[in-house]
């Protein structure tokens, strides 16, 4: 049995001694911790935590952590770390009023970062994305779920789902994919939603499926976007690609 003794941890974060299956409301604003702390794991399992006075005297692997905090990493179930160029123009926009959807209307939000990912080439898209996956693991973030959603094209969604791909085999943290083709409806399809919708499901999902690029199927289900049966179509199309 191997185990790690992390000794003199100045604060240990989340330290719960009573499970609590759901935390809401009220109860966020209370953050149990532990000061001058140690944790014991065994076998890459917590085995036990708690105040100082009854750390157990050794280990096969023993750190130091006085002065530090000790607190669980990040499960980042939602991000799109591929992109192209930011949009903090579109902050303007909405300190001015506008909603997400009228942004959308104008060619901004998801329309405009479609555009500039689709002219820019896969290993820049990865360079770019590597160094932002660098980032948030340095801020604590162990498990992460990137979308594609930015290509709105055969070819740029698969382009996206490849640099996940890469993520994945040189990320020493988990990394997940998620295909979102039906993000929004490009420009070109704007009067043909229905066109978008069967290209994302016999074109898009088979190739995606095919050749192993994703975990997960989503959609954006919302107000000027994919509507609830829309999305029930996609997904149910998803599913027999599993």
């Amino acid at each position: 049995m191997s185990n790690l003794l992390i000794r003199n941890i100045h604060t240990l974060v989340q330290a719960e001694t009573n499970r609590r299956s759901l935390v809401k409301g009220a109860d966020m604003a209370s953050l149990p911790v532990v000061h001058n702390a140690y944790l014991l794991i065994e076998n890459e399992r917590i085995a036990a935590f708690g105040h100082m006075d009854d750390c157990p005297e050794r280990a096969e692997e023993v750190i130091d952590a006085s002065g530090r905090l000790v607190l669980p990493s990040w499960c980042d179930s939602h991000t799109h770390i591929v992109f192209a160029a930011t949009r903090e123009e579109e902050f303007v926009d909405r300190i001015r009023g506008l909603s997400y959807e009228e942004i959308a209307e104008r060619g901004g939000g998801i329309l405009n970062s479609a555009r500039k990912l689709q002219v820019v080439s896969e290993d820049e898209l990865f360079e770019g994305a590597w160094e932002r996956l660098q980032e948030v693991i340095g801020l604590g973030t162990g498990a992460i779920e990137v979308k594609s959603g930015y290509g709105l094209t055969l070819e740029s969604e698969l382009k996206m789902l490849r640099v996940v791909r890469r993520l994945k085999e040189k990320s020493p943290i988990p990394v997940k994919a998620s295909f979102l083709g039906a993000h929004a409806v490009p420009t070109e399809y704007k009067n043909r939603r229905e066109a978008y919708i069967d290209l994302v499901i016999n074109e898009m999902l088979p190739r995606v499926a095919a050749e192993g690029l994703a975990d997960y199927c989503d959609v954006f289900c919302d107000k000027g976007f994919f509507s609830p049966e829309e999305t029930e179509r996609i997904l149910k199309a998803g599913w027999k690609w599993a």
